[in-house]
């Protein structure tokens, strides 16, 4: 289940990560999404990305076909100082200034991510399907009790 959090307004950052195209129908992304998981964590992707601001994780959601019903491309990395550094293999993408709704997640990791995800799906909030990203904060006490949010640029 997730809950807002409330509006922020969210100045323009930059990731390196790994990236997939994906789309919603028929479970696509999650076994898209869960593959560069996998990825990211069995090679160790992280130590790669030099110039990260911390260990935190983010999942980034951009080049929106249309809405969440079409493509889009998934990247998974790190927060970066600047795009100068991009190893082989990566993506480097901007996530710009934006409104952002902010919700915060409950429940036990991962399954809390799919379920809010269907949530916000199902709801009337007015996205711009620009750049939406979950974020993960490093150093969990658990897999389990992983903290994560979720922003979505809204109109």
């Amino acid at each position: 289940m997730a809950t807002k959090i409330g509006l922020l307004t969210q100045d323009q950052f930059y990731l390196v990560g790994i990236s997939v195209r994906t789309t919603n129908q028929n479970s696509q992304s999650q076994q898209d999404i869960g593959g560069l998981w996998t990825r990211f964590m069995n090679e160790r992707l992280m130590a790669q990305i030099v110039d990260r601001t911390s260990d935190d994780t983010y999942c980034a959601y951009t080049d929106y076909e249309t809405d969440h019903t079409g493509p889009y491309t998934a990247v998974l990395g790190c927060m970066v100082s600047s795009l100068d550094h991009i190893p082989d293999g990566f993506i480097g993408i901007t996530i710009p200034a934006d409104k952002y709704l902010v919700y915060y997640l409950d429940g036990d990791f991962p399954a809390n991510i799919g379920a809010a995800w269907k949530q916000i799906w199902a709801s009337d909030v007015s996205r711009k399907y620009t750049s939406d990203y979950d974020w993960y904060k490093a150093n969990p006490k658990s897999f389990e009790e992983t903290e994560a949010r979720i922003y979505l640029a809204v109109k």
